[in-house]
């Protein structure tokens, strides 16, 4: 069962360890790219600001966004910003997550998400949890997929193959990292490809933030995954 309290101590933390690193940048590294094609660490602090506040929409039962174009919109608006004040965002967005999560609610209710995805209320937590602590990777100031608790990298693990799961571009894929195994793809009596690796390795291809180079296949090639 998903602890939504549990998940939103862990985003805490989370967003502590963001703040504290990203208080050694200056202007002019936050102007600097970050490992998102496109998209300076400005960017990406930007954008974990106002996923805060767009999830806080989703708790509170209105539509995440407006519109794609008014959140990238707000993304390439908030970009230039200083130090201060996209560290003083992220930490007050946080702060409001923090509150709409500690409202008593019907965690088991089903909310909306964008492009008309759904969940249960209860794994709000742990997708913001994936925004912060994913996205202090796409910094590239010194966290790495390695630093990422290992809870979470299992979870999100997890979450990857099962959205991944009964694709049709995707083989019926095995994923393992020698101690724990994961099935993805197309759905099969027997797995086509095995892929092998650690934990990090595997959530980064997952996630489309590695190449997968690291990796070992048998059966075939590395698969090719939809974007996320």
């Amino acid at each position: 069962m998903i602890d939504h309290a549990r998940d939103l101590v862990s985003v805490r933390e989370a967003t502590d360890r963001l703040l504290t690193a990203a208080a050694k940048l200056d202007n002019a590294s936050v102007a600097e790219p970050s490992r998102l094609p496109g998209w300076s660490r400005g960017h990406v602090l930007a954008h974990i600001a106002r996923n805060a506040d767009a999830l806080v929409n989703v708790l509170e039962g209105r539509p995440m966004y407006v519109s794609a174009t008014a959140r990238d919109a707000d993304i390439e608006r908030d970009a230039p910003r200083t130090l201060d004040v996209q560290l003083a965002d992220v930490r007050e967005s946080g702060g409001r997550f923090q509150e709409a999560g500690a409202v008593p609610a019907d965690w088991a209710r089903t909310v909306e998400l964008r492009n008309g995805v759904t969940d249960a209320a209860a794994r709000v937590p742990f997708r913001r949890w994936v925004e912060v602590d994913l996205h202090h990777v796409d910094l590239g100031i010194g966290y790495e997929l390695e630093d990422l608790p290992a809870e979470f990298v299992e979870r999100e693990i997890d979450f990857l193959s099962e959205r991944f799961a009964g694709h049709p571009d995707v083989p019926p894929t095995e994923l393992t990292d020698g101690t724990r195994a994961w099935s993805t793809g197309r759905e099969a009596d027997a797995p086509e490809v095995t892929v092998r690796g650690t934990a990090p390795d595997l959530l980064g291809w997952l996630a489309g933030r590695r190449d997968g180079s690291g990796l070992t296949v048998a059966g075939g090639s590395l698969p090719s995954l939809p974007p996320l």
